[in-house]
């Protein structure tokens, strides 16, 4: 259906050429699911962008072919691509926020896309823009499809965005993170409706995706890239159950799940090289364990090593005399963590909320009196207790953040609250002053979105001391610079990231910068938000080690707040589920995972991908 041949893209920039896609070559055949996966900044978006033609104004495709039906998408005129994109090859990018319309109504959205390559016009399509809505998982279409891009929750803009991807049956659809926004029940809703249309249409689907267990689920062969080149190829069966270039092993090793509980994940040290250089030998050497020096001086090809199977690495073209093995890391020394974790189940809480409520007003009129309530959290109760993980867990607005920013004080004048929330014996909304500011040095928030909590404005050296000096007067000058340098190395950032401001840095490395500034105080609570939403695997590994090494060694207690029970199983002590405001179903973890008596908590467990091996 498409063939990719040695696709070279480049980005100009003030400092330098980036090669962003390096001489990429794939086949994708009718009807197959091909997933493109790797880290942030290997080049997998661009990649889509450059088969469509999209690229920003500094980017251009330097060399190549991109194939469908014999025509070269990279030789027509833009006249002619308008033709292709959205009737023969369709996408669905990765933030739907900004790429929808903000003044066009979503309905009229997706009638664009239907007018422009389908016979229908007026009614006809206005009444295929709502079937789709319907199609895709939207209630109450109808509603939906007069209103703006505004009005919908991230996750119904994210289907939005896939209604218009394909309202006009494509050929072949890219699908940039399709489901990232997604709650695990409308991501198996997303997903399914996704693999009806390919075996009735056979579409062929280019899925783009950082998580691992859709891969294993969804695709048929699966294409690994690291800094702009791909350095494995391989039907997905073959790639799960028996990766072989080091990246491909390390990445599979760093996922969370119930059987690494005990262990340390398998983080792949620094990070993804920059693109804008020049490389003499194997881009992965700087972090590969097998690395030799034939590794740092010369490039390798792209081989096959066995049928279907092909590998960029010195080791299967027989230049190097090892064996690569899976780098499981061995079992952290954390049993006597464990040990006191269980006993500190049956001590006095840390944190222990009764029948907590947060209502926000609903206001009318000229003198805008309060007519009703949201009832964000309606009557939930439990117990964090020290050195311990509970889990968050629900779908996108069953009030899991708002409990999360009640409990620590921040919506203050913004909501009714009621019920009662005692920190190590005190009541947090009878606390005022500095009363309230010595509570904050107990615990901390991580928030969900890294870039709108860090002051742009402030270098990363000032946003991490002013916890510090605000909290903690009497740590002296030097030891609170030591103190943030020593925290930027656990984190995983280097020195040089001191002078910088957050807008220099990428979203996982953001979330860092977030998680060091919490710890900056020495909390012993910390309520984190999707700590982890924003961060590639390896990068996560890292954090959730981090986590796990800050609680063996202080005590430290989390509220942790999150959609992925690959996390979940691997980190949490106890569990307790939320939906529309309250609690359904809370326990220990394995009581939870294993013999869930919830109806809402089976759904969920139901939907979760599973990695296949």
């Amino acid at each position: 259906m498409m063939k990719i041949t040695q696709l070279t893209t480049d980005l100009e920039t003030d400092s330098a050429l980036v090669r962003a896609v390096d001489a990429l070559s794939l086949t994708i055949a009718q009807g197959e699911t091909f997933a493109l996966v790797g880290e942030s900044g290997c080049g997998k978006s661009m990649t889509a962008l450059s088969l469509l033609r999209l690229l920003p104004d500094s980017g251009r495709v330097t060399a190549g072919r991109v194939d469908i039906d014999g025509t070269d998408l990279l030789g027509l005129p833009e006249s002619g691509m308008r033709e292709w994109r959205g009737r023969r090859v369709s996408i669905i990018f990765q933030e739907p926020a900004t790429s929808l319309n903000p003044v066009m109504a979503v309905g009229r959205q997706i009638q664009e896309v239907i007018e422009r390559h389908t016979p229908l016009t007026g009614a006809a399509s206005a009444a295929k823009a709502v079937d789709w809505l319907r199609r895709v998982g939207i209630d109450a279409p109808e509603r939906r499809a007069l209103g703006y891009p505004h009005q919908l929750s991230g996750g119904q803009k994210q289907r939005v965005m896939i209604a218009i991807a394909l309202a006009a049956e494509p050929q072949v659809l890219i699908a940039d993170e399709p489901t990232t926004a997604l709650d695990v029940t409308i991501q198996a809703q997303i997903l399914e409706l996704l693999q009806d249309l390919q075996r009735t249409q056979k579409m062929a689907l280019l899925l783009i995706t950082h998580d691992l267990a859709i891969v294993s689920q969804m695709a048929h062969r699966v294409a690994l890239m690291y800094a702009g080149q791909v350095v494995e190829v391989a039907s997905a069966a073959d790639f799960f159950a028996r990766p072989l270039h080091p990246y491909a092993a390390n990445l599979l090793d760093a996922l969370p799940d119930a059987s690494k509980r005990g262990q340390r994940l398998a983080s792949i040290p620094g990070s993804v090289p920059a693109l804008s250089q020049r490389f003499a030998g194997c881009r992965f050497a700087d972090r590969c364990q097998d690395a030799q020096a034939l590794c740092r001086t010369q490039a390798p090809e792209i081989l096959e090593h066995a049928s279907g199977h092909a590998v960029r690495c010195f080791i299967y073209q027989g230049a190097m005399g090892i064996e690569h093995a899976s780098r499981n890391a061995p079992p952290v020394a954390a049993s006597a963590h464990e040990a006191s974790a269980a006993a500190s189940n049956t001590a006095v809480p840390l944190l222990a909320v009764r029948d907590y409520k947060v209502w926000f007003p609903i206001r009318k009129g000229l003198l805008q009196r309060t007519v009703g309530h949201v009832k964000a959290v309606d009557g939930v109760s439990f117990e964090v207790q020290t050195g311990r993980t509970l889990a968050l867990v629900g779908e996108s607005g069953s009030g899991k953040t708002t409990v999360g920013k009640a409990l620590l004080q921040l919506l203050r004048g913004h909501a009714q609250i009621s019920g009662s929330a005692v920190l190590q014996g005190q009541a947090l909304d009878t606390l005022q002053g500095a009363q309230l500011r010595a509570a904050r040095r107990t615990a901390q928030i991580v928030f969900q979105d890294p870039f709108a909590s860090l002051n742009p404005r402030m270098r990363v050296n000032e946003i991490l001391e002013e916890g510090v000096a605000s909290l903690h007067p009497d740590v002296g000058d030097a030891a609170r610079r030591a103190r943030v340098a020593g925290l930027l190395d656990k984190v995983g950032l280097s020195g040089s990231a001191l002078t910088r401001y957050p807008h220099e840095f990428s979203g996982g490395q953001r979330q860092r910068l977030a998680i060091a500034r919490a710890l900056a105080v020495e909390p012993q609570l910390i309520v984190a938000d999707e700590p982890t939403s924003a961060l590639d695997v390896s990068v996560q590994a890292q954090i959730l080690n981090l986590l796990n090494d800050l609680q063996a060694e202080l005590g430290v207690a989390y509220l942790f707040i999150t959609h992925n029970f690959g996390v979940v199983e691997y980190l949490a002590h106890d569990i307790a589920v939320m939906q529309g405001g309250k609690l359904v179903e809370y326990g220990t973890a394995h009581q939870v995972l294993e013999r869930p008596q919830n109806a809402y908590t089976q759904t969920l467990l139901r939907a979760v991908p599973r990695l296949r091996r």
